[in-house]
Parts: C-alpha cells; structure tokens; sequence
C-alpha cells in the first residue's frame, strides 16, 4: 500500500508544495510547529532513511539544503532547523523548521494552525524563491 507521501507526490492528496525535482519533492507540514515547518521526502517510497543508498541520501539533503536557503528567504528565523524522525509516516522524510528559539523544535508543542489562504500563499512564496534560486544556481 503506498505511503500518504506517494499519494501526495502522485496528487491523490493535496498538498501544499514548495519544491520539487526529478527525484524529491517538498511541501508544507499541515501539523507544523512553527510557520513554514517544511516536509522533504524522495519520490521513491522508502521507509527509513537510512536504507536510502549513498547516492539517495547525499542527493536528499542537498535538495534539502535549496529548500531550507529559500525558507530563509521567506520566513522570519533564527536558522532552519533539520529532523529526521521518521515514525509518522513510512516514507524517508526531512523535516526543515524555521526556528528563532531551540524550544521550537521540540515536537510535543503544540502544533499551530494556519487557513488554506496562508498556507497557499506561504508555498507559493517559498516556491517563487526556490525556482529563483535555481536559475541563479543559488547565489
């Protein structure tokens, strides 16, 4: 059975999406602990990230890394913050979390709660940065 993440790249589910390649793609977390708290995840369905190859989880964090640059383009923080837990969903994932403070990276917070409209501005904010940063092969 596929995971809600392959349903979500094959647009079963709706998501709201920020970044995306031939091999990754990014979107907002619906339960995020701060605004702009971002899920990377590889399009091939791998339960645990370290099972992804060598190759797989270089080329995962990379993409990562061009996310969080854009996050930071857009969200008031401190730092993007980067976890990797993997029991929610078995699907290898990231976590990228616009943080000012470390208190908010801690995952039994409070999850905050944002209307469609602010969240389908904020993924179109971050996505315009995103592409911008590609074409400038982010300078």
């Amino acid at each position: 059975m596929a995971s809600i993440f392959t349903k979500i790249i094959k647009e079963e589910i709706p998501c709201y999406k920020v970044a995306e390649d031939n091999e990754h793609f990014a979107f907002l977390d619906i339960n995020p602990l701060t605004k702009g708290h971002t899920l990377v995840i590889p399009k091939v369905e791998i339960d645990y990230i370290f099972d992804l190859n060598d190759s797989q989880i270089s080329k995962l964090h990379i993409f990562a890394k061009k996310v969080a640059l854009a996050l930071e383009k857009v969200v008031t923080c401190k730092r993007i913050g980067l976890s990797v837990i993997g029991l929610e969903v078995p699907h290898a994932h990231i976590h990228l979390i616009p943080f000012t403070n470390i208190c908010e990276m801690n995952f039994a917070n409070p999850k905050l709660k944002f209307s469609s409209e602010d969240y389908l501005l904020l993924a179109a904010q971050i996505q315009n940065v995103f592409v911008g940063l590609q074409n400038n092969e982010l300078k």
